[in-house]
Formats: C-alpha cells, sequence, structure tokens
C-alpha cells in the first residue's frame, strides 16, 4: 500500500508540477536522485545523469528572470503550452516504473491532464496580474509558484499521503477558480479590442476629407448666401 501511494504521489506530483514550473520539477528529481537521497523509479533514471540536470538547471535560471517581467511571463507561458503539457505526460509515464505498458499509458494520460491544469491556472492568472502596472504582484506569484512546486515536489516523495490530499484541495479550488479567470480573460481581450477599434474610428476620415463632409475649395458651403446674379 505504501510503494502504491508513494507512486501514485510522485506520478500525479510530477504532472502537476510540470504543468508550473517544469524546469524547477526536474532540477529536484534530478539533484535528489543524483544524490542518492531518492531512488527514482527507471523511468525517470535519466533526470539524474547531469547533461540532464545541466540543462534543466540552465533553464530554470532563464525562466527565473523572464517568470517575472510582466508580458515577458505570458508569452514565455504560450510557448510553454507546447512545452510543459506533453513533459508533464512523459514525467508522469516514467514514474510508474516497469508496471506495464497500459499502467504507462494511463499515467501518461493523467499526467498530461494536470499538468494542462496546472499550467492553465498558471497562464491566466499571470494574464490577469499583469494588467496591474505594478510588477511587485508578478515577483510575488513566481516565487510563490517556484517555492509551490520546489516545496510540493519534496512533499510528494517525503509524505505522499500528505501530498495527494492537498492535491485534491487544489483540483477543487481549480474548478471553481478556472471558469473565473476564463471570464477576466475575456474581459481584458475585450477591453484591448475595444481600444483599438476606438482608436481607429477617432482617426482621420478615409481619403484625408475635411471633417464638414465637402472637398476643399468646393465653393461656399450648404446653407450660406445665393451668389449674386450675373449683369452681363
Amino acid at each position: 500500500m505504501d510503494d502504491l501511494t508513494s507512486t501514485l504521489a510522485l506520478t500525479l506530483g510530477a504532472g502537476w508540477a510540470s504543468g508550473i514550473n517544469l524546469y524547477a520539477a526536474v532540477l529536484v528529481l534530478g539533484l535528489l536522485g543524483a544524490s542518492g537521497n531518492i531512488d527514482l523509479p527507471a523511468g525517470l533514471a535519466v533526470l539524474s545523469d547531469p547533461l540532464v540536470i545541466a540543462a534543466a538547471g540552465l533553464m530554470y535560471c532563464i525562466e527565473f528572470f523572464a517568470d517575472k517581467v510582466p508580458g515577458v511571463d505570458s508569452g514565455w507561458d504560450t510557448l510553454h503550452t507546447f512545452i510543459r503539457i506533453p513533459a508533464g505526460a512523459l514525467l508522469a509515464a516514467g514514474a510508474v516504473g516497469d508496471i506495464g505498458p497500459g499502467a504507462e499509458l494511463a499515467a501518461g494520460l493523467v499526467g498530461g491532464s494536470l499538468a494542462a491544469a496546472s499550467h492553465a491556472a498558471k497562464a491566466g492568472t499571470r494574464v490577469l496580474i499583469n494588467t496591474s502596472p505594478e510588477p511587485f504582484t508578478n515577483w510575488t506569484a513566481s516565487i510563490a509558484e517556484d517555492v509551490g512546486v520546489v516545496g510540493g515536489m519534496f512533499l510528494a516523495l517525503t509524505h505522499p499521503a500528505v501530498f495527494l490530499a492537498a492535491l485534491v484541495v487544489f483540483l477543487l479550488l481549480l474548478v471553481w477558480l478556472l471558469p473565473r479567470l476564463w471570464r477576466g480573460i475575456r474581459r481584458v481581450f475585450g477591453a484591448i479590442v475595444r481600444f483599438f477599434r476606438g482608436e481607429r474610428a477617432g482617426g482621420a476620415p478615409p481619403g484625408g476629407a475635411p471633417p464638414g463632409g465637402g472637398a476643399a475649395g468646393s465653393g461656399p458651403p450648404s446653407g450660406g448666401p445665393p451668389a449674386p446674379p450675373s449683369t452681363g
């Protein structure tokens, strides 16, 4: 039972963490495996390779700074939609060890779904935070995410039952949060669209015609005094 709980916590934890900060998750697992503090499953043993640890460390440093610049963080999240979710599926599949191909496929599906859910929550929250001109909220959110991923992975490895209970709470909050994030994102993009439409509407009329509606030099304006009759 303990082995099953530990495997389940590592599987779900790898998927969940990948959606928030993939490189931190890989770095934690790789360092703990290389130092002998944990025995990684055969499917994740490659994470303790020095080259993998170095690559994860480099990418974590890049993400650490990119994730704290308003606007850049949302671009980074958009790019990583195509990286975090499949990586979460691969890590989750590798975490089940040699149980069998069916278990690996099931773990990959669940891990990828968890990565997608946590990634959507992170990216959506950042879009709303970036509507504020000050950067401090962005920094706080980024640091909290890093601490949460590292702490969550340690919890999954050392107290798997506690982690699984916390993950259930997270998923319940996510069910409540995601629709609100979606509505907030729609309002943000709606405001952007209205801004640009208003800017175009307030510009000069096409063709450079003056606001009066007539062509320049075409005679007296409509409603003016009539021209005097010809005496010739």
